[in-house]
């Protein structure tokens, strides 16, 4: 019996390639690390409602989402930990001045300051964001993350005088103009620690693969820890082991270095 009781997986530039692409190797070793008995959890920015077609093609019902804020085991939600109401109105003010866009994340819509904005439609395309409208700050209360949109260089230093929050650079071609907003409390190394303690699994028993600086929470709150090879090199510091690319069958390599697969 494998020492190892769960696998968190990000999904951009760790499961999906650049072209969107997931590689059949990455198929396989998903598939062959759960018939060993191993809890697979997609461990993602994303909206968890835009990703379930994903998900089902690799027969994935467990999630953790808006890096951290909600988690979902086998169907059932574990917790959802919405963003302070002030604090997005902060971040929708500072916006305006400097004339970035935002989309904040409900747990059923992608709320945009815009929709008309070439570099959100952009966004929109390459995430696959289809419950998408204007936003409102009637939702100000159930925002679960934020992305901000159109940042030059050093700008995302307008949002970090909020204490206890820091922007996160999207690691994918084309989306360097793109943060995450993200929480020292709330992250994805946060809703692992959270996922772990109530299924009972030791951070020891624990593995995770991410690309991303939204990823450096997630690497240290698990035993193995891996950086894709295409990862931010910042990462590599908080990862325990490197494996190959994410074109170059990067999962099932890591997977395959823990004696997990043949």
């Amino acid at each position: 019996m494998t020492q190892f009781k769960a696998l968190f997986l990000d999904i951009d530039g760790t499961i999906l390639t650049p072209d969107d692409k997931i590689e059949t190797s990455t198929k396989k070793a998903v598939y062959e690390v759960q018939k060993i008995g191993l809890d697979v959890f997609l461990a993602t920015g994303r909206p968890i409602h835009e990703i379930k077609e994903l998900a089902d093609e690799l027969g994935i019902s467990s999630y953790i989402g808006y890096n951290g804020a909600y988690a979902i085991y086998n169907g059932d939600d574990l917790f959802q930990q919405p963003m302070q109401a002030e604090t997005v109105d902060d971040f929708f003010k500072i916006a305006a001045v400097h004339h970035h866009e935002i989309v904040a994340y409900t747990n059923n819509s992608n709320a945009f300051t815009t929709m008309e904005n070439p570099d959100v439609e952009k966004f929109m395309k390459k995430f696959h964001l289809y419950q998408n409208e204007l936003y409102s700050p009637a939702i100000r209360d159930r925002v679960l993350g934020m992305t901000l949109i159109n940042l030059k260089e050093n700008e995302q230093f307008f949002y970090e005088k909020n204490n206890g929050i820091h922007l996160s650079q999207v690691n994918i071609e084309g989306m360097q103009h793109c943060f995450d907003v993200i929480r020292d409390t709330v992250n994805k190394g946060a809703g692992i620690q959270k996922v772990l303690q109530h299924l009972g699994i030791e951070k020891e028993a624990a593995i995770a693969f991410g690309d991303g600086l939204n990823d450096k929470e997630m690497l240290q709150s698990v035993g193995e820890s891996f950086a894709m090879g295409n990862a931010h090199p910042e990462l590599l510091k908080f990862a325990k082991h490197k494996t190959t690319s994410v074109t170059d069958s990067g999962i099932y390599n890591g997977l395959k270095q823990l004696a997990l697969l043949g």
